[in-house]
């Protein structure tokens, strides 16, 4: 085996005698032996080939008799894994080494009889045109540069029927497998906004965004009497004078009964509640838990999230702008669910839908703490995990 630099980017490449005896194919063994395979993209690392060289699913599953795992996985050669939005992931990618297509597994193993695998790619050459063109939406260059510095809905859906249109073309029957048609629908959302100019905030939503997709009537706009003294950030209250907030969006809930409290006057009439620092500063727009504040810094703008139960006050969003690009993002994947299945593959699509949101708000996602109390867990991405919840679900 061998590695080489080729613009920068170490190539992983395989000898004739490393393919002996598991790779028969001969188109897999001219492209191991060839032009190789990228060691880590965003999307995909084949650094476990570097690393451990060509093994069977039966050899990376050590002490297990290879008898208790299933007869189609025993002889898969791993080579790599999916990277998550976070970092490596535990779903590795297996070849075939009789027919090259590629698939993926999670390695269970104490329960190694219930391992199963997905389809990835009809061969190696393909997955890297899939993960090569994934990873030049994600930083609009190659044959997506010209969606840089373009936002919007247009962009949105041009951006996504050309990437699904390549993973199409390049499946068995333009039958695309799923973790790469929810890439093509959800990753290209991140396009739907451009950096704030206009707003002063993260982000700049096209105009009547929010009353677009959950109806002008669901959408919350307040006036200058709903806001405490204490909220003196202008954009903010600028963004939820013009553009408002939805009253609801399924973990997520606006308070409307009242003008906006802060949080310590949302807990005057009860002296055991505890309270956030700076708590004469922190308003709250309402709730997603039921033990959960979703609060805005007044002076800031930062939207944080009050954990009345542990104590803990932690990062939520950027700032509204990103809220509501949330709240969006989260509504319109429902939607799209319920046209291309994206549920079919959940822990995919929740790593997208992070993958999605840290495009245009690393804040939400970021599990660096911010503070000595603050743990790193981030509640968007906790959310999108939840498949037992079913947020994700149309």
């Amino acid at each position: 085996m061998g590695a080489t630099d080729t613009a920068g980017t170490s190539v992983i490449t395989l000898t004739e005698t490393d393919l002996d005896p598991y790779v028969t194919h001969g188109p897999t063994r001219r492209w191991l032996t060839g032009p190789g395979l990228p060691g880590v993209g965003a999307l995909v690392t084949f650094e476990a080939l570097r690393a451990d060289g060509l093994r069977t699913v039966a050899d990376a599953t050590g002490d297990h008799p290879a008898d208790l795992l299933p007869a189609g996985l025993r002889d898969q050669l791993v080579i790599g894994g999916l990277i998550g939005a976070e970092g490596p992931r535990t779903e590795s990618v297996l070849l075939d080494g009789a027919t090259g297509e590629v698939t993926t597994t999670y390695f269970l193993h104490d329960r190694p009889g219930l391992m199963d695998r997905r389809r990835l790619a009809p061969s190696l050459e393909k997955l890297v045109r899939f993960a090569t063109a994934a990873d030049e939406l994600a930083a609009l260059r190659g044959q997506f540069a010209a969606y840089a510095g373009r936002f919007g809905p247009e962009v949105v859906d041009r951006a996504s029927a050309q990437l699904l249109a390549l993973y199409e073309a390049g499946s068995d029957g333009g039958e695309v497998p799923p973790f790469w048609r929810l890439t093509a629908v959800i990753r290209p959302l991140a396009l739907m906004a451009g950096p704030g100019t206009r707003s002063e905030l993260a982000l700049d939503l096209p105009p009547r965004l929010l009353d677009e997709e959950f109806g002008a009537r669901a959408v919350v706009r307040f006036e200058d009497v709903d806001f405490p003294a204490a909220l003196t950030h202008e954009p903010t209250r600028r963004f939820l004078r013009e553009a408002g907030l939805p009253e609801e969006c399924v973990w997520f809930f606006l308070d409307t009964d009242a003008p906006l409290p802060t949080m310590a006057e949302h807990v005057a009439d009860d002296p055991a509640a505890a309270l956030p620092p700076r708590a004469d500063s922190l308003i709250r727009l309402g709730y997603l838990l039921e033990d959960t504040s979703l609060v805005v810094d007044g002076a800031t703008g930062a939207v944080l999230a009050w954990s009345e139960a542990e104590a803990v006050l932690r990062p939520l969003n950027a700032d509204v702008s990103t809220l509501a690009f949330t709240l969006w993002l989260i509504h319109r994947e429902r939607s799209l669910d319920a046209v291309h299945d994206l549920t079919e593959a959940y822990d995919q699509l929740a790593d997208a839908m992070s993958r999605a949101l840290a495009a245009v708000d690393r804040t939400a996602c970021d599990p660096a703490p911010v503070g000595p109390t603050d743990d790193g867990r981030r509640y968007w991405p906790q959310m999108f995990e939840d498949e037992a919840g079913g947020g994700l679900y149309a």
